[in-house]
């Protein structure tokens, strides 16, 4: 048996952590260059970081969305220059998707546009409170991953 108030602290916890992921998602679009979706930002910003080539089912799997998600965006990201799709050598049903320079100078505009709106956040919160619950947030997600 739960304990309520155990109930009550987890509803609290995943109802704050909704309402700033929403918060967080509309502040950081309206931030971002005209014309670039957040979901383009994240997988830019997701191969920018690997410095490597992914497959889209790879990128599906990462990102948490379904194959066809992931190919819509992967189209639009195509279709702007931003990224570069080749077929797999060894195994022709494969694909692998890699961030171009065009790609890479839009990512690195994008983390330009949103990082004072983040820092602006850290700095109001404070940057030992953001350090302190980091460690948490990050169990949090690892543990979410895990149930996958």
């Amino acid at each position: 048996m739960i304990d309520p108030r155990t109930d009550e602290i987890a509803v609290a916890l995943f109802g704050e952590l909704f309402m700033a992921d929403q918060l967080a998602r509309n502040r950081i679009s309206k931030a971002l260059p005209k014309g670039m979706e957040l979901s383009h930002f994240s997988v830019l910003n997701h191969l920018a970081r690997l410095n490597d080539e992914r497959t889209p089912a790879q990128l599906a799997r990462a990102f948490h969305v379904t194959r066809g998600a992931m190919t819509n965006t992967l189209a639009k990201l195509e279709w702007a220059g931003h990224i570069h799709i080749r077929p797999d050598w060894d195994d022709a049903r494969q694909k692998f998707v890699a961030i171009s320079p065009s790609g890479r100078s839009a990512r690195d505009a994008a983390v330009a546009s949103v990082s004072p709106l983040i820092a602006e956040v850290v700095t109001a919160l404070g940057a030992d409170k953001v350090r302190a619950v980091l460690p948490v947030l990050r169990e949090l997600r690892v543990r979410l991953e895990g149930e996958d």
